[in-house]
């Protein structure tokens, strides 16, 4: 019942009274007729069976912060009477941003086979990182008097996923090889390759085109060559997780703190992988969280994984070690909350070529003694490209590079590297 539907009621009682007291019986046919308006309203209003079908499509399969798309609703409503009119309103999750409401039925509605057919368009924003669902579709109708008021909640939920943003980094100063991580490589397949690399003895199976000629011919047997395989230097990126790193003053979870050092996460991940990286994404205690290696799809499950996550409850962990632990050849980047002195100056870094800690909310008693172990630190705010650059991680005079522009994916073939003047060229095998 409405404000309005209470206020006839209230006078019809009154005049009901009214009647009695002033012996008015036209007062009571009026109270009589306020009762009935009543009755036919919250019939016309609950009385009547709907059927309504709605279909909701996202038109983003992955939403980021920050970025904006349009949600699609196709609702079908199935009635005996003619189609309610009201409003309607998509019920939306905290993380995203959006106006979802309008006048109902809507202005395209059309008639199919048994009832109403029409569309609802909408746009969203995503303004904070999580899986959450969209809807239900509430729809409000109310009787011509606007006495009763009725609210269904109709359809399913939409899950939907919105995921950090991924911003841009300065480009890495201190690089493994010429060309990143591209220019490094190991040998220890066998298969196709140059002239200059060690035979071996043919085997069945080898193919003939593998065959070694000026290796046959010395030594009187079929030779082969040996082929070397193509990889990158591994990249850490190691996300501490331990709730009592995460806790504001007041002892609640600096949620804010935590989803900058997520964006960071997936920033930094992404970034390393464009360099030519192989990046691994773990937690403090070694739990692996995403492994890219240059496919499409390899990004968007780190990101989805990222999106999920959230500070562990429970004793601070002492893992960082255990995550470091025998990685010595590219990048190590940790990324934490806050820290005391005692653990930074405790922190190995395992002879990283590029160790980078960086703190949400910490004292520079703790990045000094984090620099005294070797590490390069910084303070990490709203942009990680700032922590990126006060670290020195950033290359002198290097502008942003936009981080996922490029394509993570790269057919078969081989592999790229760039030379002296700057042109992307076919790299041979490169020992």
């Amino acid at each position: 019942m409405t404000g309005r539907g209470v206020s006839t009621l209230l006078a019809g009682i009154l005049l009901a009274i009214a009647a009695n007291v002033l012996a008015a019986p036209v007062l009571l046919y009026v109270a009589a007729l306020l009762f009935g308006m009543l009755v036919l309203a919250a019939l016309f209003v609950f009385a009547p069976r709907r059927r309504i079908r709605v279909d909701r499509t996202v038109a983003a399969d992955l939403l980021t912060v920050g970025d904006d798309t349009t949600v699609r609703m196709r609702v079908e409503v199935r009635t005996v009477m003619r189609p309610p009119a009201g409003l309607w309103r998509d019920v939306l999750p905290p993380a995203v941003l959006g106006s979802a409401t309008g006048s109902f039925p809507a202005a395209d509605a059309e008639a199919v086979p048994g009832g109403t057919a029409m569309t609802m368009v909408y746009p969203i924003s995503g303004v904070r990182r999580g899986l959450a669902s969209l809807g239900p579709l509430q729809l409000t109708t109310s009787d011509p008097f606007g006495l009763f008021a009725r609210t269904d909640e109709l359809g399913d939920v939409t899950p939907i996923t919105i995921v950090p943003a991924v911003l841009p980094l300065p480009r890495l100063a201190d690089r493994t090889g010429r060309a990143g991580g591209t220019a490094q490589t190991s040998s220890h397949r066998l298969g196709q390759g140059t002239d200059n690399l060690s035979p071996r003895r043919y085997v069945p199976g080898d193919s003939m085109r593998r065959i070694h000629w000026r290796a046959t011919a010395h030594r009187g047997d079929l030779m082969v060559r040996q082929e070397e395989q193509e990889s990158s230097p591994d990249a850490l990126v190691v996300l501490d997780r331990a709730g009592a790193r995460w806790q504001n003053a007041d002892g609640e979870t600096d949620l804010n703190g935590f989803d900058r050092a997520v964006t960071a996460c997936a920033s930094i991940a992404v970034h390393l992988v464009d360099q030519g990286f192989a990046v691994d994404v773990v937690d403090a205690t070694g739990v692996l969280i995403g492994r890219l290696r240059g496919a499409e799809d390899e990004r968007d499950g780190l990101l989805v994984s990222l999106a999920g996550t959230s500070p562990r409850s429970g004793e601070r962990d002492h893992g960082l070690p255990a995550a470091a632990e025998g990685h010595t050849v590219g990048p190590l980047v940790v990324i934490t909350g806050t820290i005391d002195p005692a653990d930074a100056g405790s922190l190995p870094h395992g002879g990283a070529g590029s160790p980078i800690l960086l703190a949400t909310s910490t004292t520079a008693d703790a990045l000094a003694a984090a620099g005294m172990q070797g590490w390069a630190t910084a303070a990490l705010g709203d942009d990680p490209a700032d922590a990126w650059t006060d670290a020195g991680a950033a290359e002198p005079g290097s502008a942003t590079v936009d981080a996922g522009a490029a394509p993570l994916a790269r057919s078969s073939g081989s592999p790229r590297r760039t030379d002296a003047a700057g042109a992307e060229t076919e790299s041979a095998h490169v020992r």
